[in-house]
């Protein structure tokens, strides 16, 4: 148990605590100093996790920031810069990010399961509703996936779009953990129909009718869930942060979640960082998908090969992993994916770096970056104390 890294975390989570919600980052970058919906609602799920009634009203903060800031149509801002002139909300840059929305939903309701204040879900209740009602619209074809724009969520550089994986079960866990409080009959066949359809679509061998039944058919599933399809096709990178979350809702058989869990501990031990990439494997530039790759960024091009996203390592991916093991009672190799995170987040004097070059170990990103920081503290306490998150 590594108490020095666990504390150094919870300092930057200190750190980063603004009176309007969690910021992206203590580094003094623009963008990064802003309360974000992803990475705040991570940072508040670490926050009820440590137990640290200040950064738990930081949580609180941040999802009434986020709140105040909905478009009325139901979108949850990306991010919210609070100043004294005005305020600046983002709902995307060159797309939106459709993740902003579940995100909140499963913030709000987290936060009142591990806080007991139900009457939070209730104060919110217009907001979670119209955020719902929005990813109904999001199917466009009414058959229960996402449709989600290019650049759409957290990947917003890579090349995932259409029917993604992750955004399906961000969704998932959304309408469960609001589903704690309203014992909604709709809301939980809807659960049900999202479940089917990801393991119709998502997963070998399945009986159903597919969305894609020509594309289904010239995939070769591996030991994963391919990361998304569209009209034009799979994209079959294995993508450690929704496979992680089918693992911790559940979703596939038994037999294909232990084939996922092997897989990732296996592709996890052959890196030099012992940490998974984000997605795997990396696009190279005589790949099918490379110009796709090196058109979608709005400011620089990032996404080398082993870089970012593509194929880039995260600690904060990783704390999911991390997760995903101990849901799946693999403590001691949660245990050893705490330790690798906490390494690369204790790379110079504990800089907690955004990603790091799967191949070279070199830090990418920014330094201080909050939901890294996050991952050390969310597995930590799971493994350490009674600390679980309501999937």
């Amino acid at each position: 148990m590594n108490n020095t890294a666990y504390h150094k975390a919870i300092d930057l989570l200190r750190d980063v605590a603004s009176p309007n919600g969690f910021l992206a980052s203590a580094e003094n970058t623009t963008n990064y100093k802003r309360v974000w919906a992803r990475d705040g609602v991570i940072c508040g799920l670490a926050a009820l996790a440590s137990g640290d009634e200040k950064l738990i009203e930081t949580f609180k903060n941040t999802l009434e920031t986020l709140a105040k800031n909905q478009h009325p149509i139901g979108t949850i801002p990306s991010n919210v810069l609070i100043a004294e002139a005005k305020n600046q909300v983002s709902y995307g840059g060159l797309a939106g990010r459709v993740d902003a929305v579940t995100w909140f939903v499963i913030g709000v309701c987290q936060y009142a399961i591990h806080t007991y204040d139900f009457s939070f879900v209730t104060k919110y209740n217009s907001e979670i509703e119209k955020c719902l009602d929005l990813l109904d619209v999001w199917e466009f074809n009414n058959k229960h996936l996402l449709y989600v724009p290019l650049s759409g969520n957290w990947a917003d550089e890579f090349v995932t779009d259409g029917y993604v994986l992750y955004d399906q079960l961000l969704r998932i866990w959304a309408l469960k953990s609001y589903n704690y409080f309203v014992k909604s009959d709709a809301i939980s066949e809807k659960i049900e129909s999202i479940f089917t359809q990801i393991e119709i679509n998502f997963t070998p061998n399945s009986v159903g009718e597919k969305y894609h039944e020509r594309a289904y058919n010239e995939v070769k599933f591996n030991d994963y869930m391919p990361s998304s399809f569209s009209p034009a096709g799979y994209k079959t990178q294995f993508d450690a942060f929704a496979n992680s979350l089918a693992l911790l809702l559940n979703v596939g058989s038994k037999e294909f979640q232990n084939k996922i869990v092997n897989y990732a501990i296996s592709l996890a031990a052959e890196t030099q960082l012992g940490l998974l990439p984000a997605f795997w494997k990396p696009i190279f530039e005589n790949d099918e998908h490379w110009n796709l790759l090196k058109n979608n960024c709005k400011y620089e091009f990032r996404n080398y090969p082993f870089e970012f996203h593509n194929g880039g390592s995260w600690p904060m991916v990783n704390g999911f992993f991390g997760l995903a093991l101990i849901a799946k009672s693999e403590t001691k190799k949660a245990e050893i994916i705490l330790d690798k995170i906490n390494a690369a987040n204790g790379m110079n004097a504990f800089s907690f770096y955004e990603n790091f070059n799967t191949k070279t170990s070199a830090p990418n990103g920014v330094a201080f970056c909050s939901w890294s920081a996050a991952a050390t503290v969310l597995v930590h306490q799971s493994l350490y104390t009674n600390f679980k998150m309501y999937t």
